[in-house]
């Protein structure tokens, strides 16, 4: 069963927690996260994406970036920005974006429930970016952004939630990207950390990176410390648990810079030689099993076939079109490599897909219908490794508001 365990951290002062919190590291690229913590010396990003305080040309995997990391982490405390708690707490964690809401326990899990399996995967790691995250855990001995996990939904957990956010939030603003974050503090952790114990398994949303790299953290660690009995810190990474049932998903569309030699002539037969295509006015896809493509000017319903008895996998309406069109016709062999693709976050909306392809930046674009949480843990639970890219998870939890060290 999954191990939860509440923590004495470090945590923004309330009347900085706004400044403090900051988007995950890896949703922007130097330029943006420089942009968003301008003018701001309590943001986080100058821990998470120290590049952005060194000059442009420095490798941002250099050791450098690692020491101004380091550095940027310490001033934040000996400033009173963060501040340690004085015992082990857990938190609740609610965002509101437009009309929906999701509420989390913020925790620190155990890498040994990651290694077993018990809190499950469904993608692939990059080994560069793998090796950047546990870098930096270990030069900062702390988890800076929390793993993004979820869970079957549980009666239990819900009810204990519901009252404890009957208290005075810890933090409560909206940031200017409109998203609402209010956070609870629960000394000790109250029921939930023995209602948690009752959780069969819980699974990466969104984070694997962050995941990964902890575990090879507690791995080292464990190596190097001849004393060691799987209850210290360095064991455990921070998370939030979500019940699935309040997650939600966007999609995740797909552009391509040419059309692999053809028309867009030649492109339509092709395609319609496959599935039914017919043009619409409607962007987006109205269910699963179907794809809207935007190619010389116009929007496209392709309406999918797919086969019910093959794998999780391989029913995707992503999976479907990798194999059948990406692939075969547009010569895209390995989405997770090329430079010929790229992958449009649905926050940025279907008029980025139209902008980009009346530009001329790429030649066609896909617009899919969001992956659903339980295709990604029956996806998990078959241990089967989703294509890359097929989830987009709204909103995004911010980093800083829970530090977990060790």
């Amino acid at each position: 069963m999954l191990r939860i365990r509440a923590f004495q951290g470090l945590r923004p002062t309330p009347k900085l927690a706004s400044q403090v919190a900051c988007v995950p590291y890896d949703v922007v690229d130097r330029d943006e996260a420089a942009g968003l913590a301008k003018g701001n010396p309590h943001s986080l990003l100058h821990v998470d994406r120290a590049e952005i305080d060194l000059p442009a040309e420095i490798d941002p995997y250099s050791a450098e970036v690692y020491e101004k990391a380091r550095a940027n982490f310490q001033q934040l405390q000996s400033s009173g920005t963060l501040i340690r708690e004085n015992e082990r707490c857990l938190y609740l964690y609610e965002q509101r974006m437009g009309a929906h809401a999701q509420t989390g326990v913020v925790a620190v899990c155990h890498v040994e429930d990651y290694e077993n399996d018990i809190i499950k995967k469904h993608e692939k790691t990059r080994k560069d970016k793998e090796d950047d995250r546990t870098r930096l855990i270990n030069t900062l001995s702390a988890d800076t952004g929390p793993v993004f996990l979820t869970y079957r939904d549980s009666a239990e957990i819900d009810a204990a939630v519901v009252t404890m956010k009957k208290e005075q939030p810890l933090y409560d603003f909206t940031a200017p990207d409109g998203i609402r974050h209010t956070v609870w503090r629960i000394a000790h952790g109250g029921d939930l950390v023995s209602a948690f114990t009752k959780v069969p398994v819980a699974y990466v949303a969104d984070g694997h990176h962050r995941t990964a790299s902890a575990v090879r953290v507690g791995r080292e660690q464990r190596e190097k410390n001849p004393d060691h009995n799987g209850t210290e810190d360095y064991n455990w990474f921070l998370a939030v648990l979500f019940p699935a049932s309040q997650l939600q998903i966007l999609p995740y569309n797909r552009v391509v810079q040419d059309l692999n030699g053809l028309s867009a002539d030649e492109l339509s037969v092709k395609i319609k030689a496959l599935f039914s295509v017919s043009e619409t006015n409607d962007p987006k896809p109205a269910q699963p099993g179907e794809v809207c493509m935007f190619l010389a000017g116009k929007w496209h319903k392709l309406t999918l076939t797919r086969d019910e008895d093959a794998d999780p996998v391989s029913r995707l309406d992503v999976s479907i079109l990798q194999d059948k069109v990406l692939a075969p016709i547009l010569g895209i062999d390995d989405p997770r490599t090329s430079k010929r693709i790229d992958f449009i976050g649905g926050i940025r909306g279907t008029g980025e897909l139209e902008r980009r392809v009346n530009d001329g930046r790429v030649a066609v674009a896909f617009s899919m219908y969001p992956t659903t949480v339980d295709q990604l843990m029956d996806i998990a639970d078959a241990n089967q490794i989703m294509p890359p890219k097929s989830t987009w998870f709204e909103p995004k939890l911010r980093s800083g508001l829970f530090i977990h060290t060790f």
